[in-house]
């Protein structure tokens, strides 16, 4: 297998679908495996030694294996690679086992531990006993161990069931290997089914993209062409229907319009000359939701009285979430005003700073109401105003949690209130033995109010187990910029519930004097405005934080910010291994993530003797690198879009240490796809974070994506210089579009209606 060939796309995370990389012409190899150096049972990603036949060196392969040990006889296909720190290895694609020759060979594959009851010692003795016959007669008449002295009647049944059970991963790995299935999948689909996989995948291979981490709808589509079953299928029609329900949820819907859900399904399963029937995929929509498989209800508002149609999940969380909302709203809460105003005076007087109007009203109703959205663009004050909240509950002796979506915007929560500050996920202490978290509907979280800040990046799921788990009688503060993008998950939470007009709502819109100054601030408010922001082209001593480089092509943007980074923003006092960001609108293209990670990784964090690295996926990951989480892991507790950095990568024992703030967190080889380059990011990725610069290269290349609440959310990931590199007709597009804002989404219709 090419370790990169079968493992999701790196843009993608959530799609197990993306296109495999092209890889030369397999070759073959036959040997015998001498020992494991790495063997993982969670993936069966593998590295092993091989010795074969006329050579005097080990060979070392690389591959997913069900189940390999020491002694084993493998015909493998692959390819060559040379490793730049590793050297030559065989990339192992296909395999499949083989008996070993000799006598030797034998005993060493009897004795390796495969079989469970079978040591050395009696691997030695059988092999003495029935020589080069040993592996027919365990084959075929396998009663006769008991001739062998030492080994009794018990032990004879035991070492047939272990046979057996190697047998059916043979013939599980033969059979999904000779319908095109990588050994990668291959692996999982054999951990998830066991001896009922080949059952399982003839029947419904659609059942893998419902039950099997890491194969989509796209990959089973595949296997399900192998093994001719036809484009008409229901399994087929079935579990398209959902995986359009998933791609709509990745771009933040929580559910489509019938007709919609149809006519995206009508195109994506379209084959050859297979055309399916919208009437019969409308029929089945309304067969799936008898079975379960869908919720359809009739639509209202937007949806002009059509049927909507949700996946299960989406809409009891949708509805939960409402729900839990109403009951908080609900419960009364009693408190003196008048000592509240008193406490707000002598505060403001000690600290020596005033509250706006708008900021005081804040203050007030955060005090007297079970639940506040503090919403503002930047400059408004959002943070002090939230500093003053903390303080006063704090007064009032309440216990305080304070969360944000992000560990960066947790820090920075923590900085400006001097309290503890957590991720969301923490805070609800996700348990990876059951898969959920602790804190729920029956052990709520021990805090009598909770601030979360970066609202605005709570999706559906996270917000109703946030809710979930909050006490009736606590009261929640939610902090956020609803003009910045919506989460990267399904649903617009906070959007909804400002639009919902039921939870009380302060919207801060006065910028304060020391915000004034800055052209950052100055400019995020013309963009959400409809504006063109005012930039000052780069030159040597720049006036203002805010500025312009313009470059025509995408190919002079890329060399626009090497100069960047190499000469002017060292200039201007930044250190570009830890305070310069690239944010861009996409990954693809000559000036996405991907094409520039490798140009500033080649820049600001060159290869040298002193570090070490490895290729995975295509990429080179060294010691120094910046990387991004791709993935929520509740096992590392690392969480999507969290920002980390290499701090030693083991060529010995093949895995990867990464620095995230105060954690040190180790990856094997099988799991790097969970991390990736991040000198550049995308703007989506970004949310939650801020950056001392920023660089945000802005081109029609990326118009698909360019919004205005795109760039406004990058410019405001800027700290303390943004620098605008592209084409003024790009911004000028930008700020002009609005789309991205629209999910279909019920969550303030359904709060309304409690």
């Amino acid at each position: 297998m090419t370790y990169s060939s079968d493992q999701p796309s790196h843009s993608s995370p959530s799609s197990p679908d993306a296109a495999p990389h092209s890889s030369p012409p397999p070759e073959s190899v036959q040997g015998v495996v001498e020992r494991l150096t790495y063997h993982s049972e969670e993936s069966g990603y593998t590295v092993a030694r091989l010795k074969a036949p006329r050579t005097s060196e080990l060979i070392t392969i690389v591959g997913n294996f069900a189940g390999i040990q020491p002694g084993q006889t493998l015909h493998l296909e692959g390819t060559w690679r040379d490793h730049p720190k590793y050297g030559q290895q065989f990339q192992v694609t296909k395999y499949r086992e083989t008996k070993p020759a000799t006598l030797t060979g034998i005993e060493k594959y009897l004795g390796s531990g495969l079989i469970k009851g079978v040591g050395p010692v009696t691997a030695k003795r059988i092999v003495a006993h029935f020589g080069l016959d040993t592996l027919d007669i365990i084959e075929h008449q396998i009663e006769r161990l008991a001739e062998v002295p030492g080994i009794a009647q018990k032990r004879v049944k035991l070492i047939q069931a272990a046979w057996a059970a190697q047998r059916v991963i043979k013939e599980v790995m033969l059979f999904l290997q000779s319908h095109g299935v990588s050994t990668t999948y291959a692996v999982k689909i054999y951990k998830q089914y066991g001896d009922q996989a080949i059952e399982t995948v003839t029947r419904n291979p659609y059942q893998l993209a419902a039950e099997v981490y890491g194969i989509g709808f796209i990959t089973a589509d595949a296997i399900a062409r192998n093994l001719g079953i036809s484009p008409g299928s229901e399994y087929r029609y079935r579990s398209g229907i959902l995986h359009v329900l998933q791609e709509a949820a990745e771009d933040g819907h929580c559910f489509l319009p019938q007709t919609e859900l149809v006519e995206q399904t009508v195109k994506r399963l379209a084959l050859g000359d297979h055309q399916p029937d919208p009437a019969e995929l409308t029929a089945l929509t309304t067969q799936m939701a008898l079975d379960g498989e869908l919720v359809m209800q009739g639509g209202s508002g937007d949806q002009q009285g059509e049927f909507i149609c949700y996946h299960p999940p989406f809409y009891g969380a949708e509805f939960k979430l409402a729900e839990r909302l109403a009951l908080l709203l609900s419960e009364p809460l009693s408190v003196d005003l008048p000592r509240v105003q008193r406490w707000i005076d002598r505060f403001t007087e000690k600290t020596g700073l005033s509250l706006s109007k708008q900021q005081r009203q804040a203050v007030e109703m955060a005090a007297s109401q079970r639940m506040l959205v503090l919403t503002g663009g930047p400059g408004t004050g959002k943070t002090f105003c939230t500093r003053t909240i903390v303080a006063l509950w704090k007064a009032m002796g309440k216990s305080i949690a304070l969360a944000s979506p992000t560990g960066r915007a947790a820090q920075r929560l923590q900085e400006i209130t001097g309290q503890e500050a957590k991720t969301v996920h923490r805070l609800l202490e996700f348990d990876p033995t059951t898969m959920k978290f602790k804190r729920d509907l029956d052990n709520p979280i021990a805090a009598d109010a909770l601030v979360i800040d970066e609202a605005s990046m709570l999706d559906l799921f996270l917000a109703h187990s946030l809710l979930k788990a909050i006490a009736p009688n606590a009261q929640l503060l939610l902090v956020g910029d609803v003009d910045q993008l919506p989460s990267v998950g399904p649903g617009n939470v906070l959007a909804d519930l400002i639009n919902s007009d039921v939870v009380p709502v302060i919207r801060l819109t006065e910028v304060f004097r020391q915000a004034q100054t800055s052209q950052i601030v100055h400019n995020a408010h013309r963009i959400n405005q409809g504006q063109m922001p005012q930039l000052e082209p780069v030159s040597s001593q720049p006036r203002s934080d805010c500025l312009w480089l313009a470059a025509p092509q995408p190919e002079d943007g890329i060399q626009a910010i090497r100069d960047l980074v190499t000469d002017l923003i060292p200039q201007l006092g930044f250190e570009p291994t830890r305070d310069v960001q690239v944010l861009c609108p996409m990954t693809r293209g000559a000036i996405g993530t991907r094409s520039l990670n490798q140009a500033l990784q080649q820049l600001i964090n060159p290869p040298s003797a002193a570090k070490a690295e490895l290729i995975r996926g295509g990429r080179i990951l060294r010691v120094g690198d910046r990387v991004i989480q791709q993935v929520n892991d509740y096992n590392r507790e690392v969480f999507n879009g969290d920002l980390g950095t290499i701090s030693t990568i083991d060529v010995e024992e093949q895995d990867v240490t990464v620095q995230f703030g105060e954690r040190s967190v180790v990856y094997d080889l099988a799991d790097l796809n969970e991390i990736d380059l991040a000198w550049a990011v995308s703007i989506h990725k970004s949310q939650g974070s801020e950056y001392p610069a920023v660089i945000l290269p802005i081109y029609m290349q990326h118009y698909l994506l360019l919004s205005r609440n795109l760039i406004y959310t990058g410019l405001a990931r800027a700290k303390r210089l943004a620098i605008f590199v592209g084409t003024q007709k790009a911004i000028g597009f930008s700020v002009r579009q609005i789309k991205n804002q629209q999910r279909y989404t019920l969550l303030a219709k359904r709060l309304q209606a409690f």
